[in-house]
């Protein structure tokens, strides 16, 4: 698993919606059973992850004050990942981060901040404009 997809998993993307979770298979069996073959075809909404409240929430509850939107370190000590350089580094690797930047780490993270927050976002996750430009 990349440090993109722990970064999903802490912050619940492609967590099942707690109601679909608790319905017993006898229910589904049965339903399915009763419904017509047209819906099984019907599209399943993808949740979507309020990001900066779930991000505030943890922030709150930290000991250290941290400043998420603006600090891939901070980001990822709320998510309690490894924010050491070298794992910066196999996350920007992994998600494309442009050579030149990879050898300046204010650049590095700079990029790695803004490019995690956009991924987020194209994942479904609810991202203010603010905090992608």
């Amino acid at each position: 698993m990349g440090m993109f997809s722990n970064i999903l998993n802490k912050l619940g993307f492609g967590a099942k919606p707690a109601a679909a979770a608790e319905v017993p298979a006898v229910a589904v069996e049965a339903a399915a059973a009763a419904a017509p073959t047209v819906a099984e075809a019907a599209p399943v909404a993808i949740s979507v992850v309020d990001v900066v409240a779930q991000l505030d929430g943890l922030a709150a509850a930290h000991a250290e004050k941290l400043n998420w939107k603006v600090s891939i370190v901070d980001l990822m000590k709320l998510l309690e990942l490894d924010s050491s350089l070298a794992s910066r580094k196999e996350l920007a690797t992994e998600l494309g981060c442009p050579a030149e930047k990879m050898s300046d780490s204010a650049q590095m993270n700079m990029w790695l901040h803004k490019t995690v927050l956009q991924k987020l976002a194209d994942n479904g996750g609810d991202v203010p404009l603010e905090l992608l430009s």
